[in-house]
């Protein structure tokens, strides 16, 4: 039996790259103060002591050097990963990922792969100012080509990343720093790799079907505790874990047996991730229904600043008065 031991997000992330680093010689880091500071969240803490300046690597305050940098090593055949300090500053690098990131194997005729991972830390909750809060997971699961991931604790967080580095085709990690030192969790001494585009049922259930990732599985959780105890209803709980591809047969699975569903996430209401999964129920489980598929999100303003913040995301009470109106709705 695999030992295990209690870690907290930012200590599981840190194992799955030092794993990388140690078992590939084409692995490398490389991020603004990654290295001799350990990253603004010191996730990558140690490891440019461990490994050496070659392979973990501090890079100017340029994302689009950092992520046009990091094309450039994956087409020469290494595996870069890439860190963004916050998920709002990818904005700067947009155009390398959009168009030469996520293009590459199209425009090679799906001749050669790009193995790389940017990495970054997304979502609100630790009351930080403009640009350091954003959900802009909707902006790359539009866009051909990539792969967007987003863990929701230490385990899967581990097993997530080093699937993602050892993914032949980009992927955008998104962490919810809001998780990072929020709880710990048993992670197998032993490396542990998880399948991309497979989501997890982290809860059967009967009544109906919630769906979420990221920080917002926690106040899912929360609910489903208080519904069950309080109230008898018995909720079935998926993590999507893989935004892009998402795995459509479990969502439908589920849903076809309970009737309902609501989908939670914090990123924008129009044109987010619950609609793409709204519209797959309805496309593929519509006949199943026995009410509207409910969406509970963050709203279509800017990100409020910190004093705000939490009206702005979705909390426990939130989705119970969602799941108590769906589960009575005629």
């Amino acid at each position: 039996m695999s030992l295990t031991t209690q870690r907290t997000m930012v200590e599981a992330l840190n194992l799955a790259l030092d794993e990388a680093l140690s078992t590939d010689p084409d692995v490398c880091l490389m991020g603004q103060d990654i290295g001799c500071n350990g990253g603004v969240f010191r996730v990558t803490k140690g490891l440019q002591g461990k490994h050496g300046q070659d392979r973990v690597m501090d890079s100017p305050l340029a994302e689009c050097g950092i992520v046009g940098t990091a094309v450039g090593m994956a087409i020469y055949g290494l595996k870069p990963v890439a860190e963004i300090q916050f998920s709002g500053f990818t904005m700067q690098a947009f155009d390398q990922i959009e168009q030469n990131m996520a293009r590459y194997r199209n425009r090679t005729r799906h001749g050669q792969p790009l193995a790389m991972v940017m990495r970054t830390p997304y979502g609100g909750g630790i009351r930080a100012v403009e640009h350091h809060s954003e959900s802009r997971e909707a902006y790359w699961a539009h866009t051909p080509g990539l792969k967007v991931v987003i863990p929701s604790g230490p385990r899967n967080a581990r097993a997530l990343l080093a699937a993602a580095i050892q993914d032949p085709d980009p992927v955008i990690f998104y962490e919810p720093k809001a998780v990072y030192r929020a709880f710990r969790e048993d992670v197998p001494d032993d490396p542990e790799v998880a399948r991309l585009g497979r989501a997890q049922v982290v809860r059967n259930g009967s009544d109906i079907t919630v769906i979420s990732y990221g920080a917002m599985m926690r106040p899912v959780l929360e609910a489903s505790d208080d519904l069950s105890s309080l109230h008898g209803i018995d909720v079935e709980i998926i993590d999507l874990l893989t935004i892009k591809p998402m795995d459509t047969e479990t969502i439908i699975e589920s849903v076809t047996k309970t009737g309902r569903c609501v989908v939670v996430h914090e990123g924008h209401k129009t044109c987010g991730i619950g609609a793409e999964i709204i519209a797959r129920i309805n496309e593929h489980a519509f006949g199943h229904l026995l009410a509207p598929v409910g969406r509970i999100s963050g709203y279509d303003i800017p990100f409020p600043y910190f004093q705000c913040e939490q009206h702005f995301l979705p909390d426990p009470d939130t989705i119970i008065e969602k799941i108590q109106d769906l589960m009575t709705w005629q």
